[in-house]
């Protein structure tokens, strides 16, 4: 069974949780490195997950289109957001305070997953997370991340993934929008869909939640999906 460490870094900057998870990545990356070449002196691969909340940022992922971003610098500054490219999958997203951002940084190899079931196991933990509260939720084929009523015009999505992985080892994650300020999604093409709406649970159970409530029901259904 592996072993997580947990840690919560409240509000942060984008670019400070980036540094903070791209340290550990990179030294369980060399620890990887180093096992395989010393067989005999094994370091120890901790699994980790981060949980945060993040100022006002757009951030693209290496696979998406810059046009997805529908407003200029100077609106960005009154809007006071930021726009960052990514190292990450996927296309645009917005990331801003009342959202969870969670960054697994786990060694696939621990868990015998691929990248593939690692992210259907995300999506599984939300999907079972918003099922105890009261919403249903579930997948859409051909898109990541976990959505509301797609077989519908009102198709919503409520939680977005996008990761990254080298060498079984994953960084970057999802975002769970829970007291999220919506508006900031009317100036991107929401992970480069133009159809499909963007939603938070605040808004489909109408009243505003208890972040940290929803943070120690998500970490528990991530703890009993992936076997933790």
């Amino acid at each position: 069974m592996p072993l997580i460490i947990y840690r919560d870094l409240g509000l942060i900057k984008y670019k400070d949780a980036l540094s903070f998870q791209e340290n550990i990545f990179n030294n369980l990356l060399r620890a990887k490195a180093n096992n395989r070449e010393n067989s005999d002196k094994k370091e120890l691969i901790n699994n980790y997950l981060i949980f945060c909340e993040h100022y006002n940022v757009y951030t693209l992922g290496k696979s998406g289109d810059a046009k997805n971003l529908l407003i200029d610098s100077n609106l960005l500054s009154l809007k006071d957001a930021e726009f960052i490219k990514s190292n990450r999958g996927g296309d645009i997203t917005y990331h801003g305070p009342g959202q969870i951002v969670g960054y697994p940084i786990f060694d696939l190899e621990q868990f015998s997953l691929g990248i593939k079931d690692y992210i259907f196991n995300i999506e599984e933990s939300i999907i079972l997370m918003l099922n105890d509260i009261g919403i249903k939720s579930e997948r859409l084929e051909g898109a990541t991340g976990v959505w509301l009523d797609t077989n519908s015009k009102n198709a919503r999505k409520i939680c977005a993934i996008g990761v990254k992985a080298s060498r079984h080892i994953t960084m970057h994650g999802f975002a769970l929008n829970v007291n999220t300020d919506l508006s900031y999604f009317n100036y991107i093409n929401p992970c480069g869909f133009t159809d499909k709406k963007v939603t938070s649970i605040e808004k489909e159970l109408g009243e505003k939640q208890n972040i940290e409530e929803i943070k120690l029901l998500l970490k528990s259904k991530l703890i009993n999906v992936f076997n933790l």
